[in-house]
């Protein structure tokens, strides 16, 4: 399983619990599309997680954005994935930076909100914030190997299952 957060915030601690916190420590590997602010929250999710993959957001220490890059892209199951905390330009920037980088999804943050919505060829995933969700709701992503791509879910904090969709193998 991958799960994927954003947003943090924090300083001191990775403040993750219920069910987020329980995605994070069964994740094969865990997505962090940033703002994780400072060093030790880093820390605190390098010691919850199997594996970590993330970015910096525009909260960064310098610190964190020494150790982390501002875009990656990495590949799971047959899936290509970009990974930014803010592209320019909207939905069409985010679906630009990903077809320059042959994605077939875009993980991104910044905005505090859920998303999971095709823009063209590519999948925007956001998985909004579990931390400060700013009166949105709390919430991250699980995806699942499927079929050559994932089913995937946005969940909140408490658990409860909010949207699904399918990312990459039959359903691309």
């Amino acid at each position: 399983m991958i799960t994927i957060v954003s947003d943090t915030h924090g300083t001191t601690d990775h403040e993750l619990a219920g069910r987020t916190m329980e995605a994070v420590r069964d994740a094969d590997l865990v997505v962090h599309a940033g703002d994780f602010t400072t060093e030790a929250v880093l820390d605190a999710f390098e010691a919850e997680s199997a594996r970590l993959l993330a970015v910096h957001g525009n909260n960064a220490t310098p610190a964190v954005r020494e150790r982390l890059p501002e875009v990656r892209t990495f590949e799971e199951n047959g899936v290509r994935f970009a990974l930014a905390h803010r592209r320019d330009g909207g939905s069409t920037g985010l679906e630009m930076f990903g077809r320059e980088r042959g994605a077939d999804a875009v993980v991104f943050g910044h905005s505090h909100r859920h998303l999971a919505r095709r823009a063209g060829e590519v999948m925007l995933l956001n998985p909004g914030s579990y931390a400060r969700p700013r009166g949105n709701l709390p919430t991250h992503i699980e995806l699942e190997p499927q079929d050559g791509g994932f089913a995937g879910g946005i969940y909140t904090r408490n658990g409860e299952l909010v949207e699904e969709f399918h990312v990459g193998g039959l359903e691309s």
